[in-house]
């Protein structure tokens, strides 16, 4: 694979994916001469490999003019130390830190390495993705460690600081978010997660692979379909396994469901945001008409495990495929009155426009993505750029804004509606025949895979090691919201602190999809 005017001997290992073992050293010029060509970084992730007679190992995978790149390079078992890529990418940052806690290999000279996902759940200096690691009840000295994440303060006369969370009065998942404000003017916003650290890729470890493709479809439960085809799609590229070509027709008709009911859910939030609770409770009379018609059909209103290694566990007949064509038809209708209302109602264009601002160089060079990133001219959409089948026979309309305001993500998210709602229609007419599940090729020895999907929120990347006795044996999930978090931080400057809800909504970024 040639990135600008090198070759990196990246050998293809999927459609538009490539995948090389580079020394240490290498990983920086790759992750340069990526930045160079306008590329971004998707994942970064660590795995120990010293039972297979190795030190340990750093894994990037980078998104390229051509497709996603995964570099791997060996760190030694005694020192394992990779040079820092968070001053070329900044969103490597928060999953350099993660890496450290949970393995103990550090980015060396990063200038950011505070704690991130430790809290005090188990005892500084263990490393819970570490193979040795048997620990499983609190260490002692952590009940009497203080944990003092060191904030950054913003000083001056009349600033004030306003933590907010991480527990807040809604069911929403834990997360701290601390303002520092003149007035209710905000200057600056630091968020923490990791509160709710599940342990999920410890869990991984020695499943077989049916039960792990379950666990990957619930890392981030609204994107139950994106993790769980990622999942999927890198257990059949480790084992060489085909999929039948309905099965994939029908994982791509999931997909699409699985985006309208987030952005139909989303677009009525928004509008009760700013005390329009007319748009939340029909957006929320079609959501909720959406997820009847999916537990109906398909067994489960948010779509759970119809996506399995090898195929489907859910078809559809040709009465289902009417009465899903009658409810899109319906559907896309009503939103299409209800964006008119929207576009008509002068205080919600008021609380929209000009709010929550990500301007399209800085969203270029943190690294923006998914529809939040779409929103602020980032055009990156793996369906239409690099698709996948079914998507190399559907033509993917990408819907892009400029603006990078609340306005512009809720412009977005009406154009994907309808978008889907389109390729949903396409999907029936042109679903093949034939069996919906294969089993998988029996496992001969390790082996390693990597899907990537384009799930509502943004790309989903699950990496997966497979041991020769077909156990998972290294499983990495990939929630797009480790980008887009930072992001947030910078939407909120020079906003009110009223705006908030209404900014983080507008993102509406997945608390528990990077709190692994």
């Amino acid at each position: 694979m040639r990135i600008g005017e090198h070759d990196w001997n990246l050998d293809p290992i999927g459609r538009h994916i490539w995948r090389g073992q580079l020394e240490v050293g290498q990983l920086l010029a790759l992750a340069r001469e990526v930045k160079e060509e306008g590329g971004q970084l998707v994942a970064l992730w660590g795995a120990d490999d010293r039972r297979l007679g190795g030190g340990f190992s750093i894994h990037a995978a980078f998104l390229t003019s051509s497709g996603l790149a995964w570099a791997t390079s060996a760190l030694s078992a005694d020192a394992p130390v990779y040079p820092d890529l968070a001053h070329i990418f900044p969103q490597a940052d928060r999953m350099q830190r993660a890496t450290f806690d949970l393995l103990g290999i550090r980015a060396e000279s990063a200038v950011d390495d505070r704690k991130w996902l430790r809290h005090n759940a188990w005892a500084e200096g263990d490393f819970p993705l570490r193979k040795d690691f048997t620990r499983l009840t609190p260490h002692a000295s952590r009940l009497t460690e203080v944990d003092a994440y060191p904030f950054i303060r913003v000083q001056g006369d009349g600033v004030h600081e306003i933590p907010v969370g991480p527990i807040h009065a809604g069911t929403i998942e834990p997360g701290h978010f601390r303002f520092s404000v003149i007035g209710d003017r905000v200057l600056r916003l630091e968020e923490r997660f990791g509160y709710t650290h599940k342990g999920i890729e410890k869990r991984f470890e020695g499943m077989d692979i049916a039960t792990g493709a379950k666990l990957a479809g619930r890392v981030s439960g609204d994107s139950h379909s994106a993790f769980a085809w990622s999942c999927c799609m890198a257990v059949e590229m480790a084992t060489a396994s085909e999929v039948p070509e309905r099965a994939l027709w029908l994982r791509a008709l999931f997909l699409e469901i699985e985006r309208v009911a987030n952005h139909l859910g989303d677009l009525g939030y928004l509008g009760n945001d700013v005390a329009l609770t007319f748009g939340f409770m029909q957006f929320w009379r079609l959501k909720e008409d959406w997820l009847r018609m999916s537990a109906k059909l398909f067994g489960h209103r948010y779509l759970f495990d119809c996506i399995v290694p090898g195929g489907v566990a859910a078809d559809i007949d040709n009465a289902g495929m009417i009465e899903l064509g009658g409810i899109c038809a319906r559907i896309e209708a009503e939103v299409q009155e209800l964006k008119a209302i929207y576009d008509e109602h002068a205080t919600l264009q008021d609380r929209f426009a000009n709010t929550g601002i990500c301007k399209p160089d800085l969203a270029a060079r943190l690294g923006f993505t998914g529809l939040a990133g779409r929103a602020s001219a980032q055009a990156w959409d793996a369906r239409a750029q690099f698709p996948q089948a079914p998507y190399d026979q559907l033509d993917v309309n990408m819907a892009t804004q400029r603006r990078g305001d609340v306005l512009a993500r809720a412009e977005v998210r009406f154009a994907e509606v309808h978008e889907s709602l389109r390729l949903i229609r396409e999907i029936l007419k042109r679903l093949p025949t034939g069996e919906i599940r294969a089993p998988l090729k029996p496992v001969q020895a390790m082996c390693e895979g990597l899907g990537w999907v384009e799930g509502w929120r943004g790309g989903v990347l699950v990496a997966v090691r497979i041991d020769a006795s077909g156990k998972l044996d290294r499983v990495h999930p990939h929630d797009p919201s480790w980008q887009n978090w930072p992001l947030l931080e910078i939407g909120m400057l020079g906003n009110i602190v009223p705006d908030f809800p209404l900014i983080n909504k507008s993102f509406n970024l997945s608390y528990s999809g990077p709190d692994l």
